[in-house]
């Protein structure tokens, strides 16, 4: 199944994933290496064709990347995207200069020439809305290379050279704000490279069972399951293919949201028939965390508590020679990306990139080539609830880090009554499907209030709600004040220790950190 792929190489856009999820949605395999990979690791990894990403840098700089010399003169269709575009002119032969008019956002691009990168989608003499983020442009293109689309500030906003295949775009096909975007990717990757698009879940699905299978032999596997849909559909996905060779360990930390606990036991241990060792270790990990109030110490505290538990469960089962992780496609881009980035600070909570030094077990990670969104496809694939699957996505250190202030008992199930009332509301809507998001916080403020004669001096709770379709960009889910004054009022009348609710409507823009 992996034996059409596209190579996109990284120069640091925050949207570089997006290139991906288009492409595979297209059925066609591709990973994102970072730009200074060995060239060797390229021809084995074989391409059908390459993707030069966007990027920060102007190719102006001194020591600015630059893509590896030997792709241009390997036969290989590449398609070079804003910074990608830049590179690919300034390594050709082509002038490449800081632009007089500077285009961030919405633009329009006039189709000037016809070209197989834009069949079916732009047609001549069209004028057409895209993304721009640049403020360099090309002032000469490289030799062979024609102009078959001009915007205001870009004179060569999309470029070709027919004979070797080689394109450039001064905008981002890969965002939703070009609409036309995921045909244009999908001309290159049918169209110019050739592929047929035949990468599907079941065809993973298959292909994955026989690596686990080949890897772990007769061995036996421990995964550590949270009952959040990546660990949920990596233990499905290892229990098809090896059966009672998995043992699944749920650590119960105490700041799960309402009910949990009991679905997961029920879900793998009574439905899917899956060896499952349930660890309640809430009152350790509630002693740890009383009053701790820093977010970053939570997690750590909790990193730490659940790997001491998991290996105190997993040393009595004996004899588990590989951990099972649910390890995805993002998480390895951002813990191997060579411009660097946050993935450290985001990741304190959990082992991407390894293990600790004292567990000895080998890694199974069946979802690392996989995207949130492709997970819960791969998940339905299998067979597992939706209530797993469409589950809104969930941090590893729980309700801990969406109480803002020091963690209580109290508070923990304060926020587990106010979560479970809103999130229930959302359910009665029929709105649960349309939200990739929503959640209840703990604000560290408190409010004086009336209710009926008396005074009260109690938290106040922040309600969350973003829709997404790649978990990297998000907007505020539009709730109408009814329903919001509806959740406010059960809130506030149900949960004792709250007494005033407010609506977030932020938005999350590309490359920001979900604030929880």
């Amino acid at each position: 199944m992996h034996s059409e792929k596209i190579l996109i190489l990284d120069f640091g856009s925050q949207v570089t994933q997006l290139i991906a999820r288009r492409v595979r949605e297209s059925g066609v395999y591709c990973e994102i290496w970072p730009f200074n990979v060995d060239p060797a690791k390229i021809a084995a990894f074989a391409p059908k064709g390459i993707i030069l990403s966007g990027g920060p840098a102007s190719v102006g700089d001194e020591g600015s990347p630059r893509a590896p010399e030997q792709i241009f003169t390997a036969g290989l269709p590449i398609l070079g995207i804003c910074y990608g575009q830049m590179v690919l002119c300034a390594q050709l032969g082509g002038d490449v200069r800081g632009a007089d008019i500077r285009e961030f956002g919405r633009a329009y691009v006039d189709i000037t020439e016809d070209s197989a990168l834009l069949e079916g989608t732009w047609a001549v003499g069209a004028r057409e809305q895209v993304w721009m983020s640049h403020g360099d442009h090309i002032s000469a293109p490289p030799p062979g290379f024609r102009t078959i689309a001009v915007s205001e500030g870009a004179p060569f906003a999309v470029i070709a050279d027919d004979t070797r295949h080689f394109y450039g775009l001064m905008f981002h096909p890969e965002v939703a704000h070009t609409p036309h975007g995921a045909q244009l990717l999908r001309n290159f990757t049918h169209k110019v490279c050739g592929c047929s698009g035949d990468w599907t879940m079941a065809g993973f699905r298959e292909e994955q069972k026989a690596k686990i299978r080949a890897q772990v032999g007769k061995g036996r596997v421990v995964c550590g399951l949270s009952g959040g849909v990546d660990s949920s559909v990596a233990a499905a996905l290892i229990h098809e293919a090896i059966g009672d060779q998995l043992t699944c360990i749920f650590v119960d930390h105490g700041v799960l949201r309402a009910g949990e606990a009991e679905q997961v036991v029920d879900v793998f241990r009574n439905r899917f028939n899956i060896k499952l060792i349930h660890r309640d270790a809430s009152d350790l990990f509630l002693s740890k965390l009383d009053g701790i109030s820093d977010p970053e110490r939570k997690r750590k505290i909790i990193g730490g508590l659940f790997i001491d538990v998991f290996d105190e469960e997993a040393a009595k089962i004996g004899g588990a020679e590989f951990l099972a992780q649910g390890t995805l496609y993002p998480d390895v881009i951002e813990s191997v990306s060579a411009l660097g980035g946050p993935s450290v600070t985001i990741k304190s909570h959990h082992n991407v990139g390894g293990l600790p030094a004292h567990m000895k077990m080998k890694l199974v990670e069946p979802l690392r080539e996989l995207f949130k969104d492709e997970v819960r496809e791969l998940g339905r694939e299998l067979g597992l609830p939706e209530a797993i699957v469409g589950r809104h996505p969930f941090p590893g250190p729980g309700l801990a880090i969406r109480i803002l202030g020091p963690v209580t008992r109290e508070a923990v199930e304060i926020l587990q009554k106010a979560d479970a009332i809103y999130l229930e509301e959302i359910r009665n809507a029929g709105l649960y499907d349309a939200i990739w998001q929503a959640f209840a916080v703990l604000l560290p403020v408190k409010s004086v209030g009336v209710m009926g004669d008396g005074r009260t001096y109690d938290q106040v709770c922040a309600l969350r709600a973003v829709t997404s379709t790649d978990g990297m960009t998000a907007d505020v889910y539009p709730f109408d004040m009814s329903f919001l004054s509806r959740v406010s009022n059960r809130i506030v009348n149900e949960v004792r220790g709250i007494n005033r609710v407010t609506y977030d409507i932020t938005s999350k823009p590309p490359g920001t950190i979900e604030w929880e």
